[in-house]
Protein backbone atom coordinates (compact mmCIF):
# COMPACT_ATOMS: atom_id res chain seq x y z
CA UNK A 1 0.00 0.00 0.00
CA UNK A 2 1.44 3.54 -1.06
CA UNK A 3 0.57 6.94 -0.28
CA UNK A 4 1.72 10.41 -1.49
CA UNK A 5 3.33 12.55 1.25
CA UNK A 6 4.49 15.61 1.21
CA UNK A 7 9.19 14.78 2.01
CA UNK A 8 11.23 17.38 3.56
CA UNK A 9 14.57 15.69 2.19
CA UNK A 10 16.48 18.42 3.70
CA UNK A 11 16.37 21.81 4.86
CA UNK A 12 14.49 24.18 2.43
CA UNK A 13 14.42 21.15 0.05
CA UNK A 14 10.53 19.70 -0.36
CA UNK A 15 8.94 16.88 -2.57
CA UNK A 16 5.72 15.19 -2.98
CA UNK A 17 6.65 11.72 -2.97
CA UNK A 18 5.24 8.16 -3.39
CA UNK A 19 6.12 6.08 -0.46
CA UNK A 20 5.26 2.82 0.77
CA UNK A 21 3.47 2.39 3.92
CA UNK A 22 3.76 0.27 6.99
CA UNK A 23 1.41 -2.66 6.81
CA UNK A 24 -1.57 -2.10 9.60
CA UNK A 25 -2.14 -4.04 12.31
CA UNK A 26 -4.75 -5.50 14.44
CA UNK A 27 -5.12 -2.21 16.23
CA UNK A 28 -4.64 -0.19 13.40
CA UNK A 29 -6.59 2.10 11.05
CA UNK A 30 -5.99 3.54 7.44
CA UNK A 31 -7.20 7.31 6.64
CA UNK A 32 -7.68 8.45 3.43
CA UNK A 33 -6.60 12.27 4.02
CA UNK A 34 -8.57 14.81 3.14
CA UNK A 35 -6.95 18.07 4.31
CA UNK A 36 -3.89 18.77 6.53
CA UNK A 37 -2.73 22.01 7.37
CA UNK A 38 0.65 23.47 7.46
CA UNK A 39 2.20 24.22 11.02
CA UNK A 40 4.14 27.96 10.37
CA UNK A 41 5.46 27.05 13.98
CA UNK A 42 7.39 23.93 14.16
CA UNK A 43 6.86 22.98 10.73
CA UNK A 44 8.43 26.02 9.39
CA UNK A 45 11.65 25.32 12.09
CA UNK A 46 11.79 21.30 10.01
CA UNK A 47 11.94 23.54 6.92
CA UNK A 48 14.52 25.80 7.59
CA UNK A 49 16.74 23.12 9.95
CA UNK A 50 16.16 25.20 12.78
CA UNK A 51 13.85 22.50 14.99
CA UNK A 52 16.12 21.87 18.13
CA UNK A 53 17.23 18.27 18.08
CA UNK A 54 14.83 15.77 19.99
CA UNK A 55 14.12 12.07 19.92
CA UNK A 56 12.91 11.13 16.47
CA UNK A 57 14.45 14.38 14.54
CA UNK A 58 15.91 13.69 11.27
CA UNK A 59 15.76 13.83 7.39
CA UNK A 60 14.13 12.75 5.09
CA UNK A 61 11.13 13.55 7.35
CA UNK A 62 7.30 13.80 6.47
CA UNK A 63 5.81 16.94 8.22
CA UNK A 64 2.59 17.67 9.29
CA UNK A 65 0.26 17.04 12.84
CA UNK A 66 -3.40 18.47 11.33
CA UNK A 67 -4.88 15.98 9.47
CA UNK A 68 -8.55 14.92 8.37
CA UNK A 69 -10.27 12.30 6.81
CA UNK A 70 -11.85 8.87 6.59
CA UNK A 71 -11.39 5.97 7.62
CA UNK A 72 -11.17 3.19 4.91
CA UNK A 73 -9.61 0.41 6.58
CA UNK A 74 -10.21 -0.63 10.31
CA UNK A 75 -8.40 -3.33 12.46
CA UNK A 76 -9.94 -5.54 15.04
CA UNK A 77 -8.81 -4.27 17.57
CA UNK A 78 -8.91 -0.36 16.72
CA UNK A 79 -12.37 0.40 18.05
CA UNK A 80 -12.96 2.56 15.22
CA UNK A 81 -15.55 1.88 12.26
CA UNK A 82 -14.60 1.67 8.86
CA UNK A 83 -16.38 5.35 7.39
CA UNK A 84 -15.95 7.48 10.31
CA UNK A 85 -14.57 10.70 10.06
CA UNK A 86 -11.25 11.51 12.00
CA UNK A 87 -8.81 13.61 13.27
CA UNK A 88 -5.08 12.51 12.91
CA UNK A 89 -2.12 13.83 14.51
CA UNK A 90 0.40 12.39 12.56
CA UNK A 91 1.49 9.20 12.10
CA UNK A 92 4.60 6.89 12.08
CA UNK A 93 4.05 4.49 8.77
CA UNK A 94 6.65 5.24 6.27
CA UNK A 95 9.32 2.79 6.87
CA UNK A 96 13.24 4.11 6.35
CA UNK A 97 11.66 7.69 6.02
CA UNK A 98 10.50 9.74 9.60
CA UNK A 99 7.37 10.70 10.38
CA UNK A 100 8.02 13.85 11.90
CA UNK A 101 4.67 14.66 12.64
CA UNK A 102 3.84 12.78 9.93
CA UNK A 103 0.58 13.63 9.05
CA UNK A 104 0.88 15.23 5.25
CA UNK A 105 -0.18 12.36 3.48
CA UNK A 106 -3.20 10.68 1.04
CA UNK A 107 -3.23 8.21 3.13
CA UNK A 108 -2.36 6.87 6.55
CA UNK A 109 -1.59 3.94 8.88
CA UNK A 110 -1.94 5.04 12.20
CA UNK A 111 -3.06 3.38 15.77
CA UNK A 112 -6.45 4.08 16.39
CA UNK A 113 -6.36 5.09 19.63
CA UNK A 114 -4.52 7.86 18.29
CA UNK A 115 -6.96 9.29 16.05
CA UNK A 116 -10.14 11.51 17.38
CA UNK A 117 -13.27 10.75 15.39
CA UNK A 118 -14.78 14.27 14.74
CA UNK A 119 -18.13 15.78 12.98
CA UNK A 120 -18.43 15.76 9.24
CA UNK A 121 -19.51 19.38 9.45
CA UNK A 122 -16.20 20.61 10.91
CA UNK A 123 -14.92 19.75 7.20
CA UNK A 124 -11.65 21.11 6.33
CA UNK A 125 -12.11 23.26 9.55
CA UNK A 126 -10.82 20.01 11.78
CA UNK A 127 -7.43 20.73 10.77
CA UNK A 128 -7.61 23.56 13.44
CA UNK A 129 -7.88 20.90 16.43
CA UNK A 130 -4.14 20.70 17.43
CA UNK A 131 -3.65 24.64 17.66
CA UNK A 132 -7.12 24.63 19.87
CA UNK A 133 -6.41 21.85 21.64
CA UNK A 134 -2.81 23.77 21.95
CA UNK A 135 -4.27 26.16 22.80
CA UNK A 136 -7.02 24.64 25.90
CA UNK A 137 -3.97 23.23 26.92
CA UNK A 138 -1.87 26.47 27.78
CA UNK A 139 -4.91 28.26 29.37
CA UNK A 140 -6.44 25.25 31.07
CA UNK A 141 -3.06 24.32 33.10
CA UNK A 142 -3.41 20.60 33.15
CA UNK A 143 -1.77 18.97 35.46
CA UNK A 144 -1.08 21.95 37.55
CA UNK A 145 -1.74 21.48 41.07
CA UNK A 146 -2.30 26.06 41.54
CA UNK A 147 -5.33 28.03 39.21
CA UNK A 148 -4.24 29.45 36.01
CA UNK A 149 -4.80 32.63 35.58
CA UNK A 150 -6.36 33.50 32.51
CA UNK A 151 -4.59 35.91 29.65
CA UNK A 152 -4.99 39.39 30.14
CA UNK A 153 -2.22 40.01 27.42
CA UNK A 154 -1.89 37.80 24.28
CA UNK A 155 1.22 38.39 22.41
CA UNK A 156 0.75 37.31 18.76
CA UNK A 157 -3.01 37.86 16.55
CA UNK A 158 -2.12 34.45 14.26
CA UNK A 159 -3.95 31.73 14.60
CA UNK A 160 -3.07 30.18 17.93
CA UNK A 161 -3.28 33.81 19.34
CA UNK A 162 -6.84 34.55 17.88
CA UNK A 163 -8.05 30.81 19.56
CA UNK A 164 -6.58 31.71 22.65
CA UNK A 165 -8.24 34.88 22.74
CA UNK A 166 -11.59 33.19 21.70
CA UNK A 167 -11.26 30.41 24.41
CA UNK A 168 -10.63 32.86 26.78
CA UNK A 169 -13.95 34.94 26.00
CA UNK A 170 -16.35 31.81 25.67
CA UNK A 171 -15.16 30.60 29.00
CA UNK A 172 -16.55 33.86 30.59
CA UNK A 173 -13.34 35.57 31.82
CA UNK A 174 -12.94 39.19 30.67
CA UNK A 175 -11.54 40.04 27.27
CA UNK A 176 -7.26 39.71 26.55
CA UNK A 177 -5.71 42.43 24.85
CA UNK A 178 -3.76 41.39 21.75
CA UNK A 179 -0.39 42.55 20.78
CA UNK A 180 0.31 42.21 16.93
CA UNK A 181 2.85 43.62 14.80
CA UNK A 182 1.82 43.10 11.80
CA UNK A 183 -0.56 45.46 9.97
CA UNK A 184 -2.17 42.63 7.97
CA UNK A 185 -2.92 40.36 11.34
CA UNK A 186 -4.47 42.88 13.30
CA UNK A 187 -8.08 42.71 11.94
CA UNK A 188 -10.39 39.50 12.92
CA UNK A 189 -10.93 40.10 16.46
CA UNK A 190 -13.79 38.27 17.71
CA UNK A 191 -14.62 39.98 20.90
CA UNK A 192 -11.20 41.91 22.52
CA UNK A 193 -9.18 44.52 21.28
CA UNK A 194 -5.63 44.03 18.83
CA UNK A 195 -3.25 47.05 19.44
CA UNK A 196 0.12 47.60 18.15
CA UNK A 197 2.77 47.43 21.41
CA UNK A 198 3.73 50.67 21.74
CA UNK A 199 0.07 52.08 21.82
CA UNK A 200 -0.55 50.01 24.90
CA UNK A 201 0.31 52.14 27.95
CA UNK A 202 -0.57 49.41 30.56
CA UNK A 203 2.00 47.47 32.93
CA UNK A 204 0.03 45.72 35.08
CA UNK A 205 -0.67 42.52 33.42
CA UNK A 206 -1.49 39.74 35.76
CA UNK A 207 -1.16 36.65 33.37
CA UNK A 208 1.24 37.46 29.36
CA UNK A 209 0.64 34.78 27.22
CA UNK A 210 3.43 35.22 24.06
CA UNK A 211 2.88 32.61 20.92
CA UNK A 212 5.21 34.74 19.02
CA UNK A 213 8.27 32.33 19.06
CA UNK A 214 10.22 35.33 19.82
CA UNK A 215 12.50 34.56 22.12
CA UNK A 216 14.03 38.16 22.39
CA UNK A 217 10.93 39.03 24.39
CA UNK A 218 11.10 37.93 27.34
CA UNK A 219 12.41 40.73 29.75
CA UNK A 220 9.79 43.39 27.35
CA UNK A 221 6.86 40.90 28.57
CA UNK A 222 8.26 41.05 32.30
CA UNK A 223 8.18 44.66 32.31
CA UNK A 224 4.54 44.74 31.58
CA UNK A 225 3.97 42.53 34.41
CA UNK A 226 1.88 43.39 37.99
CA UNK A 227 3.79 41.97 40.55
CA UNK A 228 3.56 38.40 41.19
CA UNK A 229 2.44 38.11 37.52
CA UNK A 230 3.71 35.26 35.37
CA UNK A 231 4.40 35.06 31.61
CA UNK A 232 3.24 32.06 29.79
CA UNK A 233 5.33 30.64 26.87
CA UNK A 234 2.67 29.15 24.65
CA UNK A 235 4.97 29.21 21.56
CA UNK A 236 7.64 27.40 20.21
CA UNK A 237 11.29 28.41 20.74
CA UNK A 238 14.32 27.26 18.50
CA UNK A 239 16.28 29.79 19.86
CA UNK A 240 18.20 30.06 23.85
CA UNK A 241 15.87 32.61 26.13
CA UNK A 242 16.73 34.51 28.98
CA UNK A 243 15.85 37.51 30.76
CA UNK A 244 17.22 40.25 33.10
CA UNK A 245 17.25 39.31 36.58
CA UNK A 246 16.76 42.08 38.44
CA UNK A 247 13.27 43.03 36.88
CA UNK A 248 11.69 39.69 37.82
CA UNK A 249 12.97 39.71 41.09
CA UNK A 250 11.24 43.32 41.83
CA UNK A 251 7.98 41.39 40.65
CA UNK A 252 8.20 38.07 42.03
CA UNK A 253 7.52 37.07 38.02
CA UNK A 254 6.59 33.24 37.31
CA UNK A 255 7.88 32.24 33.59
CA UNK A 256 5.76 29.10 32.58
CA UNK A 257 6.35 26.52 29.68
CA UNK A 258 3.21 25.23 28.35
CA UNK A 259 3.68 22.00 27.22
CA UNK A 260 2.56 19.93 24.42
CA UNK A 261 -1.04 19.22 24.69
CA UNK A 262 -2.81 15.99 25.63
CA UNK A 263 -5.42 13.32 24.26
CA UNK A 264 -7.93 15.22 26.84
CA UNK A 265 -7.41 18.63 25.61
CA UNK A 266 -8.18 17.77 21.95
CA UNK A 267 -11.32 15.77 23.29
CA UNK A 268 -12.08 19.08 24.97
CA UNK A 269 -11.71 21.48 21.71
CA UNK A 270 -13.53 18.53 19.45
CA UNK A 271 -16.43 19.31 21.92
CA UNK A 272 -16.01 22.63 21.74
CA UNK A 273 -16.23 23.39 18.47
CA UNK A 274 -18.61 20.94 17.25
CA UNK A 275 -21.45 21.97 19.71
CA UNK A 276 -20.66 26.06 18.01
CA UNK A 277 -19.05 27.47 21.02
CA UNK A 278 -15.94 27.59 19.74
CA UNK A 279 -15.72 29.43 16.49
CA UNK A 280 -13.03 28.27 13.66
CA UNK A 281 -14.26 30.59 11.36
CA UNK A 282 -11.90 32.74 9.95
CA UNK A 283 -8.71 31.00 10.38
CA UNK A 284 -8.38 29.53 7.68
CA UNK A 285 -6.96 32.00 4.84
CA UNK A 286 -5.54 29.95 2.14
CA UNK A 287 -6.09 26.58 0.37
CA UNK A 288 -4.16 24.57 -2.42
CA UNK A 289 -4.50 20.74 -3.72
CA UNK A 290 -1.59 18.83 -2.49
CA UNK A 291 0.02 18.51 -5.73
CA UNK A 292 0.92 22.17 -5.72
CA UNK A 293 2.49 21.28 -2.16
CA UNK A 294 6.21 23.29 -2.89
CA UNK A 295 4.16 26.60 -3.37
CA UNK A 296 1.83 26.73 -0.49
CA UNK A 297 5.09 25.72 1.79
CA UNK A 298 6.59 28.48 0.74
CA UNK A 299 3.71 30.99 0.87
CA UNK A 300 2.73 29.41 4.19
CA UNK A 301 5.63 30.46 5.38
CA UNK A 302 6.79 33.50 3.89
CA UNK A 303 3.25 35.53 3.30
CA UNK A 304 2.47 37.47 6.62
CA UNK A 305 -1.52 37.44 5.01
CA UNK A 306 -1.50 33.22 5.38
CA UNK A 307 -3.14 32.47 8.78
CA UNK A 308 -3.35 28.84 7.70
CA UNK A 309 -2.56 26.97 4.29
CA UNK A 310 -4.38 24.09 4.03
CA UNK A 311 -3.42 21.40 1.57
CA UNK A 312 -6.53 18.95 -0.40
CA UNK A 313 -5.48 15.93 -0.76
CA UNK A 314 -8.57 14.28 -2.33
CA UNK A 315 -7.82 14.18 -5.61
CA UNK A 316 -4.82 11.87 -4.61
CA UNK A 317 -7.01 9.33 -3.03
Amino acid sequence: MNTQAVVFERPEHLALTQLELTAPGADDVVVDIDYSGISTGTEKLLWTGKMPMFPGMGYPLVPGYESVGRVVQAGPDSGIAEGTQVFVPGARCFGEVRGLFGGAASKLVVQGSRVVPVSQALGEQAVLLALAATAYHAVSGAGKRQPITPPDLIVGHGVLGRLLARMTVVAGFAPPTVWELNPQRSQGAEGYAVIHPDADPKRDYHAVYDVSGDANLLDTLIGRLAPGGEVVLAGFYSDRLSFAFAPAFMREATIRAAAEWQRPDLLAVTELAESGRLSLDGLITHRDVAEHAPDAYRTAFGDAACLKMVLDWRACA
